[in-house]
């Protein structure tokens, strides 16, 4: 059959049956529909959270709003029995037979995992996420963050020690010596361990100029606490009993050395 148009005199333009102009407009279309319907099967599941790293305040407002939630603290069992959130359960990431325990929570309930300052317990938040639990929620700046805010701690598990140091005694000590480097840390503390060494050569380095103070986070959680620090290895420096340097997590020798001069 032969194409033809129709030629309208009224008009200045004129229609024609083009296939062309049919193939293109029901591509179109097809496209159109092909989006919509994609867009009405995106699965529910994506809204999850899973491994999410929240403030205090936060984590404590899911808490009270998720009943069924499981508060993990995966710190050792000295830490945990020093001080924690009512409730919770205490399974050392540190152990040989951790996954394994892991394993055994309601991978389909929320879970609520800490540690001291938020490192361990991003490990533990991680390793959950590969194990297919649907919802984890990771305390920022752990334990430390937590009694900084004044939140409540569950201490019926602490044996009767000492405090640790007072402000009064941590200022006695960092003005005993004209330049002072104070390392706070903690046995369990990997980051910690790497910076051990550093330190140790900077202060041989500087032979004798320099002093260095170790405190023991653990040992000292009043002190911790007035001072605020919410992360470890902690770092202050002071000359003449006036600090004029800090730095929380990991640095390196150049950094410190720099701010000798």
């Amino acid at each position: 059959m032969e194409k033809f148009c129709f030629i309208f005199k009224e008009e200045p333009s004129y229609l024609c049956n083009s296939e062309k102009t049919m193939k293109k407009l029901l591509s179109s279309l097809t496209l159109v529909m092909a989006f919509i319907i994609a867009s009405c099967q995106q699965p529910a599941g994506n809204t999850s959270p899973v491994n999410q790293t929240i403030p205090v305040e936060q984590f404590e407002k899911l808490i009270a709003e998720k009943p069924n939630a499981q508060i993990l603290d995966v710190r050792t069992p000295a830490e945990f029995n020093s001080g924690h959130i009512t409730g919770a359960i205490n399974l050392d990431i540190y152990d040989k037979g951790f996954k394994e325990a892991l394993s055994k929570l309601d991978k389909a309930k929320p879970v609520m995992v800490y540690c001291k300052s938020g490192g361990r317990s991003g490990e533990a938040a991680t390793m959950m996420k590969e194990m297919g639990f649907t919802e984890v929620y990771n305390m920022q700046g752990g334990m430390l963050a937590w009694s900084n805010a004044g939140m409540p701690v569950d201490n019926s598990g602490a044996s009767p020690k000492s405090s640790g140091l007072t402000q009064e005694d941590y200022q006695n000590q960092v003005s005993a010596h004209p330049l002072v480097l104070v390392d706070f840390n903690a046995t369990w503390c990997m980051p910690c361990k790497k910076l051990a060494p550093i330190l140790d050569e900077l202060v041989k380095k500087e032979a004798g100029k320099l002093t260095l103070l170790k405190i023991d986070a653990d040992a000292n959680p009043e002190l911790m606490q007035a001072k605020q620090i919410q992360g470890i290895p902690y770092l202050e420096l002071y000359k003449d009993g006036k600090m004029i340097w800090s730095n929380m997590g990991m640095t390196d020798e150049a950094t410190i050395a720099a701010q000798l001069k």
